[in-house]
């Protein structure tokens, strides 16, 4: 579907939304058994139609240079066999999961007889916006449907026949398990405009959650009228204490920044204390620069790595999803926490260190999603944490924080069982 006129294009997405309304209506009452049959059918038409998805991402991949993209956002776009079973994995993971819906999550029996539940139900209807990342289409549906929610879906333009492709495999599995396909809606209008009109529909549609550049989220943020999940940038640090294995340093910090580049949870920014500064940049500068890792430092560290240059104050905030590193010299752990909660993005933060004193400081400090120890940042990953897909991570407090699951597409309602009890 191309651009419409504005009323046409109002018109058309209220009744997107109303249509998804209605389906995530039934999507409440499935069993967890039926929502499973859904998912690992989905799953294995993803692999058996790989040579599909394969071709219709290679449309997509052709298309990358009219949109400008950048290395990393095409990696992100880009499909292979391993990456499509590894989607396909992902959507087993979810199924295998716990059913969250029904779950009764406290019970009393007050004086007076009344049994109250506080049970967890579905959030309703998502609007998922996202950029360039066509695997992401498989991880939201698998979680929306696992949850009992309904989903609309609304992926960039580069990458429209990679993201079709594989919710026809989704929809394939919905219809023949008896899973209502409507619940799973996809924006098929390339106008921009589309996004602005559902984000007024907060009769409709009960969360957004958007997942893509800066840009993007704060749009959404601005102009949504129902809550949105959310995190802006992925400015991770690490930590090096004064009492860590340089060794383990090294290999954490190279696993963090190096592994993937042009990812919310690569390691960004690099702290050392002062007392092994001096033996632990040697570590840096020799497992980083020859990577290709330009470092960008304080005074002192500038002294200490010749090819290192000198970094600026908007450095120390910087996401740079590509291979930039900024580091500096702390003094003390209390100046590190200070540092990463004043620069940082609250998403994740690792410290390296065998002092539990101080990796338990660093826990209650750092105000973060996320927060490792002697652990690479890498892994705050919905999948990596036994959550399986993932729709997004958020770095906000309310509703969800971190990676977010199937647990964090639910919210909770009370019921109330009585025999007869009226209030005096």
């Amino acid at each position: 579907m191309g651009s419409v006129d504005q009323q046409s294009l109002a018109e058309y997405c209220e009744q997107l939304a109303k249509t998804t309304h209605a389906a995530a209506g039934k999507m409440a009452l499935l069993s967890a058994e039926v929502k499973n049959r859904c998912l690992l059918l989905a799953a294995d038409l993803l692999v058996k139609q790989q040579e599909q998805i394969l071709a219709a991402n290679s449309k997509d991949l052709a298309e990358a240079p009219k949109y400008n993209l950048t290395p990393a956002e095409v990696d992100r776009l880009k499909l292979d066999a391993k990456r499509i079973a590894e989607m396909a994995e992902g959507i087993r993971a979810v199924a295998s999961q716990r059913d969250p819906i029904g779950e009764v999550i406290s019970s009393e029996v007050r004086p007076n007889g009344l049994v109250v539940d506080k049970v967890r139900v579905p959030l309703g209807v998502i609007f998922f916006i996202y950029e360039s990342r066509p695997n992401v289409t498989a991880d939201a549906a698998a979680i929306c449907i696992k949850s009992g929610n309904g989903v609309i879906l609304r992926g960039g333009k580069e990458a429209v026949y990679s993201s079709r492709a594989i919710l026809q495999c989704i929809w394939q599995a919905a219809e023949q398990t008896g899973v209502p396909k409507e619940a799973i809606g996809q924006v098929e209008v390339v106008d921009r405009e589309a996004v602005g009109q559902l984000l007024k529909m907060s009769r409709w549609i009960d969360v957004a959650i958007p997942r893509g550049g800066k840009s993007l989220i704060q749009r959404v943020a601005e102009e949504a009228k129902m809550p949105v999940i959310k995190h802006y940038d992925g400015n991770c640090h690490i930590y090096v204490d004064r009492s860590a294995d340089l060794n383990m340093a090294g290999e954490i910090l190279f696993n963090a920044k190096c592994q993937r580049m042009g990812v919310c949870n690569a390691a960004e920014s690099l702290l050392v204390h002062r007392q092994i500064a001096p033996r632990f940049l040697e570590v840096v500068r020799d497992r980083l620069i020859p990577f290709g890792i330009e470092l960008r430092g304080d005074s002192e560290v500038c002294k200490q790595i010749k090819d290192a240059k000198l970094a600026s104050e908007e450095d120390w905030g910087t996401e740079y999803l590509g291979p930039i590193l900024s580091v500096k010299i702390v003094e003390s752990l209390e100046e590190a926490i200070t540092h990463i909660n004043h620069y940082g993005s609250h998403h994740t933060d690792a410290i390296v260190t065998n002092d539990r004193e101080a990796a338990e400081t660093f826990c209650r400090g750092v105000d973060s999603s996320a927060v490792m120890v002697n652990a690479s940042t890498r892994f705050n990953d919905g999948g990596q944490l036994g959550l399986g897909a993932e729709i997004g991570i958020s770095t906000d407090k309310f509703h969800a924080r971190g990676p977010c699951g199937v647990a964090e597409l639910t919210s909770y309602k009370y019921v109330i069982h009585g025999q007869g009890q009226v209030r005096v």
